[in-house]
């Protein structure tokens, strides 16, 4: 590949890494009408399975650049899951999900190849579209990058030698070795556990499972140890270890390995015949940076955050980066909007970063306890699900969910509860549109914003038309309408009778809602959407999900137990848990716990 002399020519912007983050940004940016090239020091898509749990938010992601079928026949959908203390039941999880009404099920597992070919699949087609094929350059390792005030240039070692590329934008896909990062002299910062899981993928011969999480805490099969599982599609089960503290890398070995994965099979009465596939060792990490914007360099991915995988949020979050991401580099990179909305893209991000370590790291107090008063309580809670089923919801595995930016410097935000909140992802409700059945995604823009009117909550008069940044978008009861609500189930829902106007981003995210359609109104709201005019926001701490008043005396209490104690600080745990149910004020526990400590 030669040298490329124009940042606004075939590379206005160049993304590093052939993953998936990579490949969906750059079929995203394709549909905008721009022209990525995608830089991969491999020869082709890897061929591991790594991560394979994709939220409904993903799946909707994958819809819209154009992946969606691919991926909607391939994997394989779930909602359910079951934990076992030994061989006990002990919580069972139940995911909303009607599939009469839901476009997709919360969760789809498939082996992160399937999703890297069907992203590079979309991406070219998009480019083909947009009259650049060739999107992807493999066997194209990254040396350097330097930045001026107007272009990146990034040094590549390519199978014709040593290059120069120029883009006018660069973004770092490239995983949690990130060469882009290191040659930033970036550094992730937050917290490594200790705990390793030895994961494997087994193909086994004609036995069909339930779809479904399976987790087993100090099974008959590994005393002491936890165990997932989850089936993915060609008969390929993934099979995670919980390893102890001594164990090495030497476990990988096959005469090591082998036992670990027959003593679970045996346990479960599988007595088919089985092949390992696929083999690693994974240690969990909640480690982010503090910006995602460095100039005209954007980090996405693993590149930007690595989130431990309980709850499923390592791909799925970088796909979300990718997504928020695309409209708003495409727009920046045509002129159409200041670089400002470059650094909502950071503050979006970051912001769902925090609120995915929080989780994960809730999750990690049960698989991967970070102290012995961490896994005493862990215990204490399995030895009670059983018999309270309170206890059981501690148990809850906190799955990837998607993010509400109301603390965006690019939302009007405001405090009213009703209706959908500024910042969340519109619900992607069925609907009937041109005299069919669809859901609210399919109508709205494919590149641009949607503003949604609801007409029957609006003065009778014109309607305002489409223009080059939104397109217009009626709903009402009427057969005359674009979405036709009948039964008013979506006014009710987006509360229309206190806003009859709705601003959607390209992202699907909602920008705005106010309560009149006047032209005044809708210019500003859609000034501070693309960041001319980006509201001041103090920061502040994340929103936690899931933050239950058991959940912060659970923590309070476990950070102050001892490492030592034996059956005696086991029993102690129980009383500490059962006291915490039946405790009227959470703040209050926290208190005492913290002048108990001294």
């Amino acid at each position: 590949m030669s040298d490329i002399p124009n940042p606004v020519g075939e590379a206005d912007i160049l993304i590093v890494g052939a993953g998936p983050v990579g490949l969906a940004l750059a079929a995203d940016l394709s549909r905008h009408g721009r022209r990525p090239i995608v830089l991969d020091g491999k020869g082709q898509i890897g061929w591991s399975s790594r991560a394979i749990c994709l939220s409904r938010r993903s799946q909707e992601i994958f819809d819209r650049i154009g992946a969606g079928p691919a991926f909607a026949a391939k994997g394989l959908p779930w909602s359910r899951g079951k934990t076992f203390y030994r061989d006990a039941l002990a919580f069972e999880l139940q995911m909303p999900f009607s599939p009469d009404d839901d476009r997709h099920a919360p969760f789809i597992n498939l082996q992160q190849y399937y999703s890297e070919q069907f992203l590079l699949d979309a991406a070219e087609r998009a480019a083909k579209d947009a009259g650049h094929p060739g999107i992807v350059r493999w066997n194209h390792d990254v040396r350097s990058v330097e930045q001026t005030a107007d272009h990146v240039l990034v040094e590549v070692d390519t199978p014709d030698g040593k290059k120069r590329l120029k883009a006018g934008w660069l973004v770092a896909a490239d995983g949690a070795r990130s060469a882009v990062r290191q040659a930033l002299g970036l550094k992730l910062g937050g917290d490594s556990y200790e705990g390793r899981y030895l994961i494997a993928d087994i193909e086994v011969d004609g036995i069909e499972r339930p779809v479904e999480r399976h987790v087993w805490f100090d099974p008959p099969s590994h005393p002491g140890s936890t165990v997932i599982l989850h089936v993915q599609p060609d008969r390929i089960w993934r099979i995670d270890i919980q390893l102890r503290d001594d164990d090495g890398d030497e476990m990988l070995e096959e005469d090591r390995l082998l036992p670990l994965l027959q003593a679970q099979l045996d346990m479960m009465g599988v007595t088919a015949g089985w092949r390992l596939v696929w083999k690693s060792i994974y240690r969990a990490h909640a480690l982010t940076l503090d910006s995602y914007v460095h100039g005209r360099v954007m980090l996405a991915g693993d590149a930007a955050h690595l989130v431990p995988i309980f709850g499923v949020r390592g791909l799925n979050s970088g796909i979300d980066d990718a997504h928020n991401l695309g409209w708003k580099l495409a727009l920046v990179a045509a002129g159409k909007a200041p670089p400002a909305l470059l650094d909502s893209y950071s503050a979006e991000r970051l912001r769902a970063t925090r609120e995915n370590l929080a989780a994960a790291t809730k999750s990690t107090w049960f698989m991967s306890p970070p102290t012995p008063g961490f896994e005493r309580m862990r215990d204490a809670v399995l030895a009670l699900a059983g018999t309270h089923r309170w206890a059981g919801e501690l148990l809850n595995p906190r799955q990837s969910t998607a993010h509400v930016y109301d603390g965006s410097p690019v939302i009007v935000a405001d405090d009213d509860p009703n209706g959908v909140r500024p910042g969340s992802v519109v619900p992607n409700m069925p609907v009937r549109l041109d005299g069919g059945a669809a859901h609210l995604h399919d109508a709205l823009a494919a590149t641009r914003f949607t503003l949604l009117l609801f007409a029957d909550y609006l003065p009778a008069g014109p309607i305002l038309p489409s223009t080059d940044a939104f397109d217009v978008v009626t709903v009402a009861g009427g057969e005359d309408a674009g979405i036709v609500d009948a039964d008013g189930a979506l006014a009710r829902v987006f509360a229309a009778d206190r806003y009859p106007v709705h601003l959607v981003r390209p992202d699907e995210h909602l920008a705005a809602r106010l309560a009149s359609a006047d032209p005044t109104m809708v210019a500003a709201a859609l000034e501070v959407a693309v960041g001319r005019t980006p509201r001041a926001t103090g920061g502040g701490a994340p929103v936690v999900r899931n933050d239950t008043p058991l959940e912060r005396m659970y923590e309070a209490i476990a950070a102050s137990l001892p490492d030592d104690g034996g059956a005696a600080a086991d029993s102690l745990a129980r009383l500490c848990l059962l006291l915490c149910n039946e405790a009227g004020s959470a703040d209050r526990v926290v208190e005492l716990v913290a002048e108990a400590k001294g």
